[in-house]
């Protein structure tokens, strides 16, 4: 396994989750004449099949399973390091999302503007209360914030190219600019991962993603319906990308947009459970094998190979520095982002091989636990890391 008294399914699905991400963020830097959803709308045919591949299984998918993830590591934490104080676990959570508004916060303004973790920190701080509700009202609120966030909004798969934010003219102009748009990501950004961030909170008192019993039959549910409700729920905003079918008037955007955004919480559920029930068999084997370990190792060191990203969006996209993002077509910044990902994979093997955790994962350790926490992976060190 990737790492002795780990359970492999929440790390293999943040390996494959990262992968998700990077093809979720870089096409957003990309001009061109016309865009919806983020996707240029004047490129050849493979850019157009690109593009709905990506609108089917990837935008508006990735990041439900990242809460759905953060929740679920959440969960663990706080049952590994407390017996039932709670203003312990609070303390403690209050911590590790102090590193991640500050990271957050950093990576926004000199990076990638989109950067979500500040946005998780402040999640993870307003959420610290709801680590010790019943599971009856963690379901509850989340259903809540599931239908407000799946309320039509305009806008949201509208004309418009790059957000300037992204392409900052000059380094003056990327810090000013960039203020507003941080600020505005951590602080409204939860709202819109608050569902997956407590149904991930229920799954993990369970543990669902490591063990199957009881809950196998919900499981596979799950890994069947959701990719299905995903894909259904992208077609007619990926088919319009795609050029199959016209663009839709502005008048219908908002509410294909929400059908959109919605069925991709389903997709994320879904993602994470087929991947969990695919862990839970390799399991059973002697040896996962190298490319599972790797993919896992990744996901043990999912926010360094996430803040790995960023620096190479902002060189590659930065208008003063070598301004690809009028060059570069939808598929090859998909290859991109894919060797981004890829290369971040081998560096967390490597780490692995040599017993180092990542340098971001040991700052949060040593933020949250204090200075004594070393680099060095345990066992039964904790989900999320």
């Amino acid at each position: 396994m990737a790492a002795r008294g780990r359970a492999l399914g929440p790390d293999l699905a943040r390996g494959v989750m990262l992968l998700c991400i990077a093809l979720a963020n870089s096409h957003y830097f990309l001009r061109g004449d016309a865009h919806l959803g983020g996707f240029p709308l004047d490129g050849g045919s493979v850019d157009r099949a690109v593009s709905w591949a990506i609108a089917t299984f990837v935008d508006g998918r990735a990041f439900p399973m990242f809460g759905l993830l953060f929740g679920y590591g959440v969960a663990l934490l706080v049952g590994r390091a407390t017996t039932g104080d709670r203003p312990a676990a609070r303390r403690l959570l209050w911590r590790r999302a102090a590193v991640l508004v500050v990271v957050g916060v950093v990576d926004g303004f000199l990076f990638y503007a989109g950067d979500i973790l500040a946005m998780y920190g402040v999640l993870l701080l307003v959420g610290s209360f709801a680590v010790f509700w019943r599971d009856r009202w963690l379901l509850a609120v989340a259903a809540l914030f599931l239908l407000l966030t799946s309320l039509p909004d305009a806008g949201v798969f509208g004309a418009e190219g790059p957000d300037p934010v992204l392409l900052p003219p000059d380094p003056v102009a990327m810090l000013t600019d960039r203020a507003a748009a941080v600020a505005l990501v951590s602080l409204l950004g939860p709202i819109g991962f608050a569902a997956p961030f407590l149904v991930g909170l229920w799954a993990g008192r369970r543990r669902m993603l490591e063990r199957e019993g009881r809950h196998r039959w919900l499981l596979v549910a799950t890994a069947v319906v959701g990719p299905v409700v995903a894909v259904l729920g992208a077609q007619p905003l990926a088919l319009a990308v795609a050029g199959v079918v016209p663009v839709p008037p502005e008048s219908d955007q908002a509410v294909l947009g929400a059908l959109h955004g919605a069925s991709g919480v389903a997709g994320g559920f879904g993602y994470a459970a087929l991947i969990a029930l695919v862990a839970l068999r390799i399991e059973r084997r002697p040896d996962p094998g190298p490319v599972v370990t790797a993919l896992a190792s990744a996901g043990q060191r999912s926010m360094t190979c996430y803040l790995a990203q960023s620096p190479v969006w902002a060189v590659v996209f930065t208008p003063f520095l070598l301004d690809l993002s009028g060059t570069l077509t939808v598929t090859s910044t998909a290859l991109l982002a894919t060797g981004v990902w890829l290369a971040t994979v081998v560096l967390s093997d490597r780490m692995r091989r040599a017993g180092r955790r990542g340098p971001f994962e040991i700052l949060v350790r040593r933020v949250t636990y204090g200075p004594a926490a070393g680099a060095a992976p345990k066992v039964g060190q904790e989900h999320g890391s």
